[in-house]
């Protein structure tokens, strides 16, 4: 006798289930973190991000102001936000098209561009362009800005920008101002060549923080506009994939399909005259007939051969008739009645009466109806 070694399901569970239960006790507190957490986003200036390179602590600080912050993500929604008594931060004013700024511009009390790039100058601010590029590090004002005044020292650097009749400010190392500030008809409108002095890692450094608030909380609603590359709404500016592919191309491929087709013309099978082949067997009519007749008596299924006769019976007495295909059954009935001289009671129960319940049945029937054809040929 012999005892078992192989686990059971009871072993299994019991060696199991600790495992099992630290792999939930895991999935739960990840769970439990990611809903503390709440509507935290991340990415490079995002007003609920807690990264360096986030700006929760500036966004947090100017509604400790009293400003009221918006994030908005798409151009239809900064459009819905920016009004008169409003600011408005573009943190990566490239993806918007030039004519959508100006408005957006056009519509704001002041507006704080970060990193404006050759796009936006070239069709939005087309009098200012940049000069070189400077590494971060702590800048003095150098300007009348109010806000540069406020601050002082900052951390900036970037992009250096010039352009006549504008303010420049903290200039980097090729003399170009990493903040430069332009007089619209109803406002400011500012570039900043750096980040920053926004973000989370920077923000209470130097006098960031005054210069951010100056340039960020000097009305009472901030719309702060993240651009997105898959904003539905600036479709516009891509183009498709056919409008990227070069005329050549297209050429081509007409130039191909045409050698294709006229190949294809070329090798096509002819068809000639049809050909006649010998079947390898000849079946006679009568052998087919005689074996389906077998199936059905061996089916037992007097009732369907006898419905079968029938129906070829009113197809050929129609035709001798002339009448139509789809003739009901009294109009047949009545001409072979008036053709015979049958009575039409004895003609419909031939034609259209019960099935045959058995072999002889059938056999009866169709003698019925071979007489009334041969009466119908005859008259």
């Amino acid at each position: 006798m012999s005892t078992s070694v192989s686990p059971d399901l009871r072993r299994i569970w019991r060696g199991a289930r600790v495992p099992l239960a630290l792999v939930v006790l895991v999935f739960a507190a990840g769970a439990l973190l990611l809903l503390g957490r709440g509507e935290q986003t991340h990415g490079a200036l995002e007003p609920g991000s807690y990264e360096p390179g986030g700006a929760h602590a500036l966004a947090q600080l100017l509604r400790d102001q009293g400003v009221d912050v918006r994030t908005v993500r798409t151009i239809d929604e900064a459009d819905d936000e920016t009004g008169d008594g409003a600011t408005l931060l573009v943190t990566q004013p490239d993806l918007v098209p030039g004519k959508r700024l100006d408005t957006l511009r056009e519509r704001a009390a002041d507006v704080v561009l970060v990193t404006p790039g050759a796009p936006t100058l070239h069709d939005s601010l087309p009098l200012v362009h940049p000069v070189g590029q400077s590494d971060e590090g702590t800048l003095g004002p150098q300007c009348t800005v109010a806000a540069a005044i406020a601050a002082g020292d900052v951390t900036l650097g970037g992009i250096g920008y010039a352009s006549p009749g504008a303010r420049s400010c903290y200039p980097g190392e090729d003399g170009g101002g990493t903040m430069l500030q332009l007089a619209d008809a109803g406002g400011t409108t500012t570039l900043l060549g750096s980040s920053a002095p926004l973000v989370n890692a920077n923000l209470a450094e130097q006098g960031n923080a005054a210069l951010a608030l100056h340039l960020l909380g000097a009305h009472p609603k901030l719309v702060w506009y993240l651009p997105s590359a898959t904003d539905p709404a600036l479709d516009d500016t891509r183009k498709s994939i056919f409008e990227l592919i070069p005329d050549g191309w297209y050429f081509g491929a007409t130039q191909a399909f045409i050698a294709v087709a006229l190949l294809a013309l070329w090798r096509a099978r002819r068809l000639g005259p049809v050909v006649t082949e010998p079947l390898p067997i000849v079946v006679r009519a009568a052998e087919t007939a005689e074996g389906r007749a077998r199936l059905y008596r061996r089916a037992k299924a007097a009732g369907h051969a006898g419905e079968t006769l029938r129906e070829a019976a009113r197809t050929r007495l129609r035709t001798a008739l002339g009448l139509p295909r789809d003739a009901d059954a009294a109009a047949l009935v009545n001409s072979v009645s008036e053709r015979t001289g049958r009575p039409a009671n004895d003609v419909g129960a031939v034609l259209y009466g019960p099935p045959a319940p058995d072999d002889p049945a059938l056999v009866r029937l169709a003698g019925e109806l071979d007489r009334v054809e041969r009466e119908v040929g005859r008259s």
